[in-house]
């Protein structure tokens, strides 16, 4: 079985394991760093933090999660990962659903241009890729 990978402009995601159903990933998010604001309709995901600490951001609602604490993003949420510390932040996200497929993203907000309609577009925005 091939494992997918990927360089992102933020850090990268490594599957660990996959299988009907679920996903689980190895996130790496550099420092001064976030992931799209974003939601997935087919997947609800769990982020574990293993080292470094977490700005998770779920509708709108923002809280710091450190190593060994988890947080629940619920199908449909609107979601955000960032790093906002000095070290590199590593998560384990665990993805379930019927489709775990990389293009079941619809991105709110973008840093990196990878939706142009909603870049500079508040957290509460509604813009659309």
């Amino acid at each position: 079985m091939r494992l997918d990978w990927e360089e992102r402009p933020w850090g990268s995601w490594h599957v660990i394991d996959v299988s009907k159903g679920y996903k689980v990933k190895r996130i790496l998010v550099q420092s001064g760093c976030r992931l799209s604001y974003q939601t997935h309709q087919h997947r609800s995901e769990h982020w574990v933090v293993v080292s470094g600490s977490a700005t998770c951001t779920v509708d709108g609602v923002t809280k710091q999660i450190s190593p060994g604490e988890s947080i629940d993003v619920a199908v449909g949420a609107a979601h955000r990962l960032a790093n906002l510390g000095v070290e590199p932040l590593v998560v384990i996200e665990v993805q379930r659903g019927a489709y775990t497929g990389e293009d079941d993203i619809e991105r709110l907000e973008d840093d990196y241009g990878r939706c142009p309609s909603a870049v500079g577009v508040g957290l509460g925005g509604r813009d659309r890729c």
